[in-house]
């Protein structure tokens, strides 16, 4: 533990912090000893999240889609020392085609899951470099192996943090900052209960799960799970199709 909270802390930033994943890493991080922020647009429910954490807490109740957002999140922890960084925010809550939604819609999804990804990773990486020390995951989705029906915009969302978590630990793994892409295949998540309406979905996890498998391979980046795309010995049409057949019962 303190291992853990020498090499990424004493600050955490936890970007979609109010339910799923991730509450369930923060409540773990402090388990840690880590200090949490916690940013998503409800500040009731992040204040209930924010009361199971151990250690210190600040909440920053906040919509990450807009423009300016990474900028706000930044000022809103100038003053502390922000060791790692989990953006979690971003999933999807259409599971709807592209042209049956407006495009604001779409628009606001990938604010959330590129622009502000983009630059809280720049914010939080250069300070984390210059101290020589610190971490970053990006939690991406299955949806970013391969494009789908049903899952347009959010598949290419999750694909960008996905490779762009990649990149990022080739170059920040020298200056001794652990990134890790985070691949999250069905989850048992609010968001997700909302998609599936009460229908089953085999092979779910648990948020607990995957937060406590999210710290441990953090410092075994860049990505989890590390094996090939499930898709790697199909064609690309062949992957889309049988994605695509999968996405649909999501849609229904």
């Amino acid at each position: 533990m303190t291992d853990f909270t020498e090499k990424y802390g004493p600050w955490a930033v936890v970007a979609g912090a109010s339910e799923g994943v991730g509450s369930s890493v923060a409540r773990l991080l402090g388990e840690r000893g880590m200090n949490v922020v916690l940013t998503a647009r409800r500040q009731v429910v992040l204040d209930e999240v924010a009361a199971t954490v151990k250690t210190e807490t600040r909440t920053v109740a906040m919509d990450l889609s807009l423009p300016g957002a990474d900028a706000a999140l930044a000022a809103a922890t100038d003053d502390l020392e922000v060791g790692l960084l989990i953006y979690n925010a971003g999933a999807d809550p259409h599971a709807s085609r592209f042209l049956d939604k407006p495009l604001d819609v779409w628009q606001e999804l990938v604010g959330r899951n590129v622009n502000t990804v983009l630059g809280a990773c720049h914010h939080y990486g250069l300070r984390m470099a210059d101290r020589g020390h610190g971490g970053i995951v990006l939690v991406s989705s299955g949806a970013a192996w391969v494009g789908s029906d049903y899952l347009a915009a959010y598949g290419a969302s999750k694909a960008f943090d996905l490779i762009l978590g990649e990149a990022l630990w080739a170059e920040l793994r020298p200056l001794g900052v652990d990134v890790l892409s985070m691949i999250l295949g069905p989850t048992d998540t609010p968001a997700f209960r909302r998609i599936l309406q009460g229908r089953d979905f085999p092979g779910i996890v648990s948020a607990d799960d995957v937060a406590r498998q999210m710290l441990a391979s953090l410092p075994e980046g860049p990505t989890w799970p590390p094996d090939a795309s499930p898709f790697a010995g199909l064609s690309r049409r062949q992957a889309v199709e049988l994605m695509s057949q999968g996405s649909a019962f999501l849609g229904e």
